[in-house]
């Protein structure tokens, strides 16, 4: 049954909404900001000005993207407004990074289980993102060599979803049966790993989320 709007599981955030446009250049957008700000709070530009102990004619610049400002400017700006400096950011539109990895060209990689003959290829990774989140996914590959391998545990929150062949995986203290189609989203804190190779050749995607 799918959630309504008034269920308890109904989703808080709209995946189709559209962000108000923000600005490309610096400067424009913190001048933009602070503007905003000033007005919100029905400030006038020479009531700021004299806050922050600036003229009026430099504010004036600085709200409209004329000058880039000092860190010290910007901080005494942000303690007369109120809000912390970060906030005079906030409309700045960072570039956005996008990773395509075309098929068969993730990059093998040695991890904890490689020894146990898992080959691992990542295909893509993006951190260091105002999210604070780094993402990493990995095709793994656990052919007839391979063997079954101790249990893994790391920081974050890891997803599985299998494409060919059958295993039973582990996660703390349960067993769970893993079919093409199927998916398993875990606590990766917790002791975590393939246990029964059911039918081989078995491929699944593992997408891990930690903290930067």
């Amino acid at each position: 049954m799918s959630a309504t709007k008034d269920s308890p599981g109904a989703l808080t955030q709209n995946p189709h909404a559209v962000r108000e446009t923000r600005e490309k250049n610096l400067e424009l957008a913190i001048g933009r900001q602070i503007r905003d700000l000033r007005k919100r709070q029905r400030m006038t530009g020479s009531d700021l000005a004299q806050a922050a102990g600036l003229s009026v004619g430099a504010l004036s610049k600085i709200e409209n993207g004329l000058v880039s400002p000092s860190l010290s400017t910007l901080q005494a700006l942000a303690d007369s407004l109120r809000v912390p400096i970060t906030q005079l950011f906030s409309g700045y539109d960072q570039p956005r990074r996008a990773v395509h990895v075309k098929a068969g060209e993730g990059v093998e990689i040695k991890r904890a289980g490689t020894r146990a003959g898992h080959q691992y290829n990542l295909l893509g990774h993006i951190g260091s993102t105002d999210s604070g989140v780094v993402v990493e996914p990995y095709l793994l590959t656990l052919r007839d060599e391979s063997d079954t391998f101790p249990v893994f545990q790391h920081e974050g929150i890891e997803m599985l979803y299998m494409l060919e062949g059958r295993l039973e995986y582990r996660h703390g203290d349960t067993l769970y049966l893993l079919e093409p189609g199927d998916s398993l989203l875990f606590d990766s804190d917790a002791p975590h790993g393939p246990e029964r190779h059911l039918d081989r050749p078995i491929r699944y995607l593992s997408i891990i989320c930690y903290p930067q």
